[in-house]
């Protein structure tokens, strides 16, 4: 979990003296094991920090030839982290774009989301993340991501809007002046 190599990792102990500040004892038997699981979780989920999305993608000249249209893969799950509040968030997402010279291995576009979800996040930063680097690393015509999801920061305190889903879009190149393209990849997300 360590973003600054100058930083000392958070270990152990930290979780142990999280859990007295939450007022409960480490040493009890349901929580002697949470420290070192709690710092296996948070390195899974904060895995994204650790990863260059340069190197997850895979592309092929062979096959983007000719091909002029949307290539959508959707409901791809969203896991992250609020950075507000450190509570989960979780959804779909929708990633599309219309090739240049280059096609993208479909995986690799599961694998861009789960990156960047992989970090403490806001869902309108993750969603231009995803796309920016789709559009860097291809150089397509256009690029859209919808991201679809349901945030326990607003479920589980405050306002308690229970099942309220928050949805973000990021249109680049074609799709921002092709109406025709957009409206097809926002109608593509919803299963229309």
């Amino acid at each position: 979990m360590k973003d600054h190599p100058e930083d000392r990792p958070f270990d152990r102990s930290d979780w142990r003296r999280l859990l007295r500040r939450l007022g409960d004892d480490p040493d009890r038997p349901g929580l002697r094991d949470t420290p070192e699981r709690l710092e296996r979780a948070w390195e899974h989920w904060m895995s994204g920090y650790g990863q260059n999305p340069a190197d997850v993608f895979t592309s092929f000249e062979d096959g983007a030839e000719n091909y002029n249209e949307l290539i959508v893969v959707r409901g791809i799950p969203v896991y992250s982290h609020c950075e507000h509040h450190l509570a989960p968030f979780f959804g779909t997402a929708t990633v599309g774009y219309v090739p240049s010279k280059r096609i993208v291995g479909l995986s690799k576009l599961t694998r861009l989301v789960d990156l960047f979800a992989k970090r403490l996040q806001v869902q309108e930063r993750l969603t231009r993340q995803i796309a920016d680097a789709l559009m860097a690393q291809i150089e397509p015509k256009a690029v859209g991501v919808v991201i679809r999801c349901r945030h326990l920061c607003m479920e589980s305190r405050g306002i308690r809007a229970i099942g309220e889903e928050t949805i973000t879009s990021a249109m680049l190149g074609e799709l921002l002046t092709n109406l025709g393209m957009r409206t097809e990849l926002l109608a593509l997300d919803r299963g229309c």
